[in-house]
């Protein structure tokens, strides 16, 4: 099958699958808010953030690996997954020796044993799923998508909603699914005929882990990104009203909508990373290059201009202002937060390069550029301005992955990129940004105008990439 049209049908596979489940995702924040006040919803979202902080430590992030070795045929299949599972069963067993620890961390206390489950279950769902990919089952990783979405859905509305458990109620929740999930890809997929202890080899080991190793800290900066944004507006001093727990949870509440972007970048890149390592040595790899990333930013800054456009009806819709009043001003800080995850996007994609190349350090240097600026502006601008101060070290620090990653990640796969197109969407959506923020009972107007100005200058790509992959060999 041409790359394209095998891109373009594994894209819509994910699709299926996770588009459903990610709207399910995201419309579960109507009912967080429902059944948690602000400061409730910030210690979730803190917990959550440390779980994703301590899984690429204790699994030294070798489902990375196993995506890259995996759809390889040159590489046996059993040793990398053997390999992989018993990598992670040693970082685990060493975490079990420290969970007692967890309490003594003031959010986390009394949530210690169900945050080790949580990684746990995780780490379990992790190495199953993206075997599954790894394999090319990509209709069972898709399906799996799905009924854990689900499953996710029906308990949290036993626990949460039902139960009334709150926080503990989340966790259990995501405990249960990822744990069914687990077990369902197990079965289905008939996961324990890859696994061996005989398989273990040194070689695959050290191999694995020379790809993976760099990769930890360059997960772990990203998270340290968005993990300070809510530490810091929790506990420093800041502008009266704007910063505290309750500013935790509206920056918390304000960062949802944008996760709608980063649901469509995540289904397309699960596509995507495959399309790239399968064809890593493809002459007519950096013309491949070329044509998605062009026709990917358009949409993502299409999707960008919509999401500011609509974010006060939007606001309204996700979070349940009525019942917890706080969430009324939610919609203030959303659009500097959608423009931070559009460039996080593009840094994302930019990271397959390094995949694709085997230059997994080269994420570590760029995550680092990003933590650093992010750290140092959040110092700077959350007592000066909080809630707002926060979203803007946030946009900044991506913008600073992204520029770093552009010049670098094109050393290794040159494609080509119109800086000048990505320099008038930026500028335009800046505008959309400040008309909400300053502006918002005087918006249609101005709104309505960055929209189709951003349509018009973008829909050409795509419209190129569509015919690219409905023409005929």
């Amino acid at each position: 099958m041409d790359k394209y049209k095998k891109l373009a049908s594994n894209t819509i596979i994910f699709a299926i699958g996770s588009f459903g489940a990610k709207i399910i995702n995201f419309l579960l924040t109507r009912l967080y808010t429902s059944y948690m006040n602000s400061d409730m919803f910030g210690v979730k979202e803190l917990i959550e953030i440390t779980a994703n902080f301590i899984i690429p430590i204790v699994t030294f992030s070798i489902a990375e690996a196993i995506i890259r070795y995996g759809l390889k045929n040159e590489y046996n299949k059993k040793e990398i997954f053997s390999t992989a599972v018993f990598t992670v069963l040693g970082g685990l067993g060493i975490l079990a020796l420290l969970t007692p620890l967890f309490n003594f961390i003031p959010y986390l206390d009394g949530y210690g044993f169900l945050l080790y489950l949580y990684v746990f279950c995780s780490c379990f769902r992790s190495i199953c799923s993206n075997f599954v990919r790894a394999r090319g089952m990509v209709k069972l990783f898709s399906l799996d998508g799905i009924l854990a979405t689900l499953s996710l859905l029906i308990f949290n509305l036993i626990f949460i909603a039902a139960l009334g458990m709150g926080v503990k109620g989340f966790l259990i929740s995501v405990i249960l699914s990822d744990f069914c999930s687990g077990m369902f890809l197990t079965v289905v997929a008939k996961l324990h005929k890859f696994l061996s202890l005989k398989s273990c080899n040194k070689k695959t080991f050290v191999m694995m882990l020379k790809f993976s190793l760099p990769l930890v800290p360059a997960a772990l900066l990203w998270i340290v990104t968005g993990f300070s944004d809510r530490l810091l507006i929790r506990y420093m001093d800041g502008p009266e009203g704007l910063v505290g727990g309750s500013a935790n949870g509206i920056y918390t509440g304000a960062s949802k909508i944008p996760n709608l972007i980063a649901m469509i970048s995540t289904i397309f890149y699960q596509a995507w990373n495959m399309s790239s390592i399968m064809e890593s040595s493809s002459e007519d790899l950096p013309k491949f290059y070329t044509k998605i990333y062009a026709a990917y930013e358009s949409i993502l800054c299409i999707a960008a201009s919509f999401l500011i456009a609509l974010v006060i009806p939007l606001s309204k819709i996700l979070l349940n202002i009525k019942k917890f009043p706080e969430y009324s001003t939610s919609f203030r800080y959303t659009p500097v937060l959608v423009m931070a995850v559009l460039f996080m996007c593009l840094s994302q994609f930019l990271s397959s390069v390094y995949n694709t190349r085997k230059k997994t350090k080269n994420s570590f240097v760029t995550s680092l550029i990003a933590a650093v600026v992010n750290i140092g502006l959040n110092l700077i601008l959350i007592p000066k301005f909080g809630i707002q101060g926060a979203g803007v070290a946030t946009l900044a620090s991506y913008f600073a992955c992204y520029v770093a990653r552009i010049i670098d990640a094109r050393r290794y796969i040159p494609f080509k990129v119109d800086l000048l197109k990505t320099a008038m969407n930026t500028l335009v959506l800046l505008g959309m940004c400040g008309v909400i923020v300053f502006m918002p009972n005087g918006w249609i107007d101005y709104l309505i105008a960055g929209v189709c100005f951003i349509t018009i200058a973008n829909f050409g790509a795509v419209i190129r990439t569509v015919k690219r992959v409905l023409k005929k060999r």
